[in-house]
């Protein structure tokens, strides 16, 4: 294994966009498993722009990241509510819903969870 290793979200190794070009995800290859940054353009809703590709009931996966700018209202299958922001640590386990919230792009890095994000 190197002991270091760059690479860039702007020039990313795989791009999937949303439907109805409401965002997209960028991705770069690691030992560990993908790392991605995804932007959320206003009026953005998992159920909605994500659903269709993922053809799942609700967000299947578990992601661990950063909110860098935006914001991002997320409900648990069981009812449980947050809403995170920039600055924000989140850890969300699947089975959730999600969507912007407010007329600002939410950016979103994630460690964990966008290995198989938005792909059939």
């Amino acid at each position: 294994m190197p002991g270091l290793i760059r690479k860039s979200l702007d020039a990313p190794e795989e791009t999937r966009p949303f439907e109805g070009d409401s965002g997209q995800l960028q991705l770069v290859d690691s030992e560990r498993g993908p790392v991605g940054r995804a932007t959320f353009h206003p009026g953005w809703h998992w159920s909605e722009h994500v659903k269709p590709i993922a053809k799942t009931d609700s967000c299947q996966a578990a992601h661990v990241g950063y909110f860098v700018s935006g914001r991002m209202r997320v409900v648990m299958n069981d009812g449980e509510e947050m809403e995170y922001g920039p600055g924000d640590f989140a850890a969300m386990a699947p089975g959730h819903d999600a969507w912007v919230v407010g007329d600002t792009p939410c950016v979103f890095i994630d460690w964990q969870g966008f290995a198989d994000y938005a792909k059939p």
